[in-house]
């Protein structure tokens, strides 16, 4: 029996997939564990697995976006006859997801005028040029606009026309965020093509317009996601920031010393690790998140540390890092960050931050403000060490200052809290040794 693939949720927070390549082609052999295909998530790339055995027999988007739950794939035994299973899935999403292969290319072909109906102007005009009636030309109006089942009905229960809405999926088809966009700018919606325009290109495209030029470079699903999320956290938590200087000479002296004897070379920012999570132990309030009914104080402290990579940043997460020594930190932030930087974390692998750390330092950063990674509910945005004039014992000396600043959701936290916490924190880097204790 055909056995219909789904897109399938590979992230917690995943709305739609990016197929990347196929390994597999229509008519091939598949096995239960085979690689399908290789899906860019809003996270990393993960490889696409079979769940069944069987062939092949039909691929629903050759390449391109794809939302979660949609038909992907058919499974099933050579030569069988697939539509019927497609139909029972929901033949129309799978047709219209599918936008390049050779299989189903008639069903393709015929959304073709019905794209072109949906503009009076051209229905109009292509009526007064055919001898057909009416009747046989006449497109209900449930068929005629190319968008995906999803969209359909948050646009139906919004009560948003779609045929006045320009479609961002593959082929110009109109997909869930179009219809988000929509709501959110009703009486400002794009009006869809005259013509049947092409499918956007995947490369970024160079234009001229009034003697400039420009390009227009096609959004990762990372990047959606990161611009999605930190709006949300922007513009949903009340930010405030309180920042602070600390004196690292002890420290700077301190990693020199343990570099001898450690197996890998410590970093500045694996003793900025290991201090917010001691005084997070301290003040569990930092270590709290919103849930919109109560305020969670998590018992466990995971610590994020934002990786740049080369669409944006990714979180990986250190679990318990109050029981762990610096050595360790160590080598898990390298192993992690390689990973991202790869695309090659997993989804767990960056999930149940308690606290995050944004450290810019090595880019010549002296201090700069961070938005709260959620559920987080504070982010310590961590700035370069720089040499500067210092007064100890009524004498000016050079020491080695580091400015951080603490993003804190005002709803969870307050000023006196995050100052508490950046007392600790300064207590412990400005003497280190206390960190082995």
């Amino acid at each position: 029996m055909a056995e219909v693939i789904r897109m399938p949720r590979m992230s917690d927070t995943m709305e739609e997939g990016n197929i990347l390549v196929w390994h597999k082609k229509v008519g091939d052999s598949i096995k239960v564990g085979d690689v399908l295909a290789e899906v860019e998530t809003d996270k990393a790339t993960m490889d696409l697995e079979s769940f069944y055995d069987g062939n092949l027999l039909y691929i629903g988007v050759e390449k391109g976006t794809i939302e979660v739950n949609a038909i992907l794939a058919v499974i099933g035994n050579k030569g069988e006859d697939y539509k019927a299973a497609l139909a029972a899935a929901g033949g129309e999403s799978a047709s219209s997801n599918n936008g390049n292969n050779e299989k189903t290319a008639e069903p393709v072909k015929s959304e073709e005028p019905k794209l072109e109906a949906s503009a009076p102007e051209s229905t109009a005009s292509a009526q007064e040029s055919t001898t057909s009636t009416p009747e046989s030309t006449a497109i209900s109006p449930d068929t005629h606009i190319k968008a995906s089942p999803l969209a359909k009905s948050i646009a139906k229960e919004e009560g948003i026309d779609l045929k006045s809405m320009a479609g961002t999926g593959d082929q110009g088809r109109i997909i869930k965020r179009d219809v988000e966009a929509a709501i959110q700018n009703k009486g400002n919606i794009l009006s869809a093509p005259p013509q049947i325009s092409k499918a956007p290109a995947a490369a970024s495209t160079s234009v001229i317009s009034n003697g400039q030029t420009y390009e227009d470079k096609p959004l990762s699903q990372m990047r959606k996601t990161i611009a999605r999320r930190l709006a949300e956290s922007k513009f949903t938590a009340p930010h405030f920031y309180v920042t602070m200087a600390i004196d690292m000479t002890k420290s700077v002296s301190a990693r020199a010393a343990m570099n001898t004897v450690a197996p890998t070379k410590l970093s500045f920012n694996d003793l900025v690790v290991k201090a917010c999570a001691m005084a997070l132990r301290k003040h569990p309030v930092i270590n709290s998140s919103w849930t919109g009914d109560a305020i969670r104080q998590n018992h466990q402290i995971h610590i994020g540390v934002a990786v740049a990579v080369s669409e944006g940043l990714l979180v990986p997460v250190i679990r318990h890092a109050d029981i762990k020594t610096l050595s360790q930190i160590n080598a898990e932030v390298l192993y992690l960050a390689n990973r991202a930087k790869e695309k090659r974390l997993q989804p767990d692998e960056m999930q149940g931050n308690t606290f995050t750390i944004s450290n810019l330092g090595m880019f010549g950063v002296d201090e700069f403000t961070a938005i709260i990674n959620p559920p987080d509910s504070c982010i310590l945005a961590v700035g370069g060490i720089t040499e500067q004039p210092v007064v100890k014992d009524g004498k000016i000396e050079i020491g080695h200052i580091m400015k951080v600043t603490l993003s804190c959701d005002h709803r969870v936290v307050d000023g006196a809290s995050g100052a508490q916490f950046l007392q600790t924190l300064k207590g412990l880097l400005e003497e280190p040794v206390r960190m082995l204790v």
